[in-house]
């Protein structure tokens, strides 16, 4: 009890005491706050965009691909592999009408309005069964007539990329798009996408009557495995089969990997002058505070709570600088919005940085490290001052 009440003694007459090293105190809780706003912005890269694309999968959605392709880009149905996919059980139906979607996923040059520089755009051929098969989604304008040129566009696809508004006209090579309507799916993947007629896709790209993949929406969840069975044992085909949500997720993988390798790779560096300035920092503490630690300690306080005082100063120093860069991250680039590639696909993704209370957490655990880090010696050099010394020094 003694040794606790000495430890609070000490470590509120440090506290007491930063204003008279205002300066050296604010160059640590900048540096650290520095450090924390890098690290939670590069990682919210990837949870941003990660959001995007797990958030774009179901559970009840199952899609259909060529066995061993790693992407729609890379997969290939004909059409009558769908025929065959649409009669196998498990599938929601609307009276005869099955809920699956035969599609093309090819992509298409257009500006980006912020640089004026190319980008890969999905374009996505869809059935006249898409909006059953994705009831989340709501079009402001209308949805596009099959059988025509007519396209939807995905909100965020229409804000981050040039001449793609209600009647707007897009040029894909020798044939021309006209913008109907802006669909919404809650932030997804897919709102970087255009839509159009899987047919018409077929004709202006030559690719006969073939497709991709297939989209379907089950009965439940719980329907998927009877409906995989169904297509992996069917001699006629040779396709693969997973959940939507599980097929996104395998899509963020790469990326977000990378993120969170650069991330923590700049925050480790930066770190590292942090840490210090933090050790100048209370290296300064030390020596304004020589007298004072000297005084306490022949009044009979230990060392020890002399050491865990300096410390606690330090790491007093680094949760402000902590909570000051976690603000600054959070205010600064949560919801901004961006694009970059899916290397799946090959084409772009739009989608909003996610400054998430796990990343906020990580941000201020990793700053109290450094405060940690950076207070330990000189709180050593503080416990081993010695009294005498001390007290005869000006």
């Amino acid at each position: 009890m003694r040794a606790l009440k000495q430890l609070v003694t000490v470590t509120l007459v440090g506290l007491y005491t930063i204003p008279q090293r205002l300066s050296s105190s604010i160059v640590a809780v900048v540096g650290i706050a520095g450090v924390v706003v890098v690290f939670v912005a590069v990682l919210s890269i990837g949870e941003g965009f990660k959001a995007a694309m797990v958030n774009a999968g179901h559970t009840d959605r199952a899609i259909v691909m060529r066995s061993g392709a790693d992407s729609e880009m890379s997969s290939g149905l004909s059409g009558p592999e769908t025929e065959l996919v649409k009669q196998a059980p498990g599938i929601q139906r609307n009276g005869s009408t099955p809920a699956a979607s035969a599609e093309m996923f090819v992509v298409i040059d257009v500006k980006r309005k912020s640089s004026n520089t190319d980008a890969n755009v999905p374009l996505r051929g869809v059935d006249a069964t898409a909006l059953a098969v994705r009831p989340e989604v709501k079009i402001d304008g209308r949805m596009l007539n099959f059988g025509t040129n007519e396209v939807v566009v995905g909100r965020a696809a229409s804000g981050q990329f040039l001449g793609l508004n209600i009647g707007d006209v897009i040029h894909a090579g020798q044939v021309t798009w006209n913008v109907v309507g802006i669909f919404n799916t809650g932030g997804t993947v897919a709102e970087t996408e255009i839509w159009c007629d899987a047919r018409v896709l077929q004709g202006a790209y030559r690719r006969g009557n073939s497709y991709q993949s297939m989209l379907v929406k089950l009965e439940s969840a719980a329907a998927f495995d009877a409906f995989k069975d169904a297509l992996t044992k069917n001699p006629q085909l040779d396709v693969q089969v997973k959940r939507e949500s599980e097929y996104y997720e395998e899509q963020s993988k790469t990326l977000t990997q990378l993120v969170k390798g650069i991330g923590y790779g700049v925050a480790f560096l930066m770190g590292l002058g942090a840490v210090i300035g933090a050790v100048l920092t209370m290296y300064s503490a030390v020596v304004t505070r020589t007298r004072e630690i000297a005084t306490l300690r022949a009044l009979g306080f230990g060392a020890v709570p002399v050491l865990l005082s300096i410390i606690g100063e330090s790491l007093f120093l680094a949760l402000v600088g902590g909570v000051a860069g976690g603000l600054l991250a959070y205010v600064g680039f949560n919801g901004y919005q961006a694009s970059t590639m899916n290397w799946q696909t090959f084409s772009q993704v739009a989608f909003g940085f996610a400054v998430t209370p796990n990343l906020l957490l990580q941000g201020l655990v990793y700053a109290l490290i450094m405060g940690l880090l950076g207070g330990i010696i000189p709180a050593i050099r503080a416990a081993r001052l010695p009294i005498s010394k001390a007290l005869r020094e000006l």
